[in-house]
């Protein structure tokens, strides 16, 4: 009798406890077809700054609209099979001041303006499967967390990023004329906003941003989503102005630091001698600006921390001598990449300050929990049934 009711509970045991893996395998599935087909239906709008997506489940291309500047001449999954210096790699990062990215030409001697469209990523850290700053780019930096945004700032040397070293430059947005955004279909994710916490699996995607570069000059900057009223510091209205109306910030040379700041004033708007609030209208494309009606103000600043170079670019430095062995993107690596969505960010690692902190995926983990919590609760209650049939 004990043996029948042993065979019975563990046959039933069995049953329930498949029963409840498939279930929850199902759910699983259930879930990353339902994130697979939203990131595909934001990769189908053409206005970039009306497509969220989650990290780790970007669709290869964000655009792949054909018409017009369509599609999209890059990618956005980007991992250890696209990094290196041919990377097409459309998804840029500003994490901390060893850890960022800027956008540049894919090919030698670029001009901003005349290819803004298909800008690639080039990063500090050969970490996130795009091309790699080589060392002694970077000539001087500035790192501000102010309340509404992050921003890094510096000198460069453009020409180690393809860019013609006499290019004076241009503006690079998620808008453009056309609202599909410059570089096309591009996509920037942090680490550094609080709610970011600092980890892999809390990459914060950033709707609104800037970024300028030309006359050996840059500046990114990162407006928090999180923060009411961020985006007038993103505005892309002053294309002509550059870093200095844009990104006020020290741009001493030599100097590497990273600091807390205020807010600077929106981008345009200035306070006059006599106390009024007054906003610049930047004339039509064609008309040259002569002056200026007023100085931009370079926001408070506490809190400084001294860096160096040697410091804050080990990476691009050691990737700069393994270069020539680094993996780069080829159209099979590309293909490679676009049937792994599953992988995206993979071998990717996000720094909040220097030190680096690697996690790997949980999507994995979570779904072995969920049919293990199952499965438990199964047999839970075929020890409880079993134990009513011996009672009887």
């Amino acid at each position: 009798m004990f043996s029948l009711l042993a065979l019975t509970a563990g046959a039933l045991a069995g049953s329930v406890a498949a029963q409840s893996s498939s279930s929850a395998a199902a759910a699983v599935a259930t879930s990353k077809a339902a994130t697979a087909t939203t990131a595909a239906a934001n990769a189908d709008s053409t206005i970039l700054v009306d497509k969220t997506f989650t990290w780790g489940d970007l669709p290869y291309k964000v655009d792949t609209d054909p018409t017009g500047r369509g599609p999209q001449s890059g990618y956005n999954i980007c991992n250890s099979t696209t990094v290196g210096p041919d990377s097409q790699c459309q998804t840029a990062f500003i994490n901390s001041p060893s850890d960022f990215c800027l956008w540049g030409p894919a090919d030698p001697n670029g001009e901003i303006g005349d290819i803004e469209a298909s800008s690639v990523a080039y990063c500090t850290t050969p970490d996130h499967g795009t091309r790699v700053m080589p060392a002694n780019t970077i000539t001087a930096l500035q790192f501000l967390t102010a309340p509404a945004y992050i921003q890094v700032t510096g000198l460069i040397n453009q020409a180690n990023i393809d860019e013609d070293p006499n290019d004076s430059g241009g503006e690079l947005d998620p808008h453009g004329a056309d609202g599909r955004g410059n570089p096309l279909g591009a996509l920037v994710f942090t680490s550094a906003f609080p709610q970011s916490n600092g980890n892999l699996t809390d990459y914060l995607q950033v709707i609104e941003w800037h970024s300028f570069m030309g006359s050996g000059i840059f500046c990114f900057k990162a407006c928090n989503p999180n923060v009411a009223g961020s985006k007038a510091y993103c505005d892309n209205l002053f294309d002509l102005l550059g870093c200095e109306y844009n990104a006020p910030a020290a741009y001493a040379p030599g100097v590497f630091e990273s600091c807390l700041s205020d807010n600077q004033d929106p981008p345009g708007t200035y306070t006059g001698s006599d106390g009024v609030v007054s906003t610049f209208t930047q004339p039509p494309d064609g008309t040259p600006i002569t002056s200026m009606p007023y100085q931009p103000k370079v926001p408070a600043t506490s809190s400084c921390t001294t860096l160096t170079s040697a410091s804050l670019f080990t990476a691009a430095a050691s990737a700069s001598v393994s270069g020539s062995t680094a993996a780069t993107a080829t159209g099979a690596a590309a293909s490679s990449a676009a049937t792994a969505k599953t992988s995206t960010g993979t071998g990717t690692t996000a720094k909040s300050t220097s030190t680096s902190t690697s996690t790997s995926s949980t999507s994995a983990a979570g779904s072995q929990f969920e049919v293990a919590k199952l499965g438990g609760v199964a047999i839970i209650a075929i020890g409880a049934l079993v134990g009513a049939i011996m009672v009887v």
